[in-house]
């Protein structure tokens, strides 16, 4: 019985400290390429759906909308009533 607590305290412990993964999606810029392959991968640098689809050109590559892009919100102005 003691033996099985501590296998699974080390196992609890090993598992803990596995790394994290990083965040995928970068959410300064609205399109990301996804790169198809043996490391797929998501690349969120571009500014707009053509400059992605221009440089995905030939590639094993998609463009996508980021989920995560940060979008500003326009101020909003307040009216006053008279």
């Amino acid at each position: 019985m003691r033996r099985a607590r501590f296998a699974l305290l080390a196992i609890g412990l090993l598992l803990a400290g596995a790394p994290a993964h990083a965040q995928t999606y970068d959410p300064s810029y609205p399109v990301c390429m996804q790169i198809y392959g043996p490391v797929g991968y998501f690349d969120c640098r571009y500014t707009s759906l053509e400059q992605c689809r221009f440089l995905a050109l030939g590639r094993s590559a998609t463009c996508v909308a980021n989920p995560y892009f940060a979008q500003k919100k326009p101020p909003r102005h307040s009216r006053r009533v008279s």
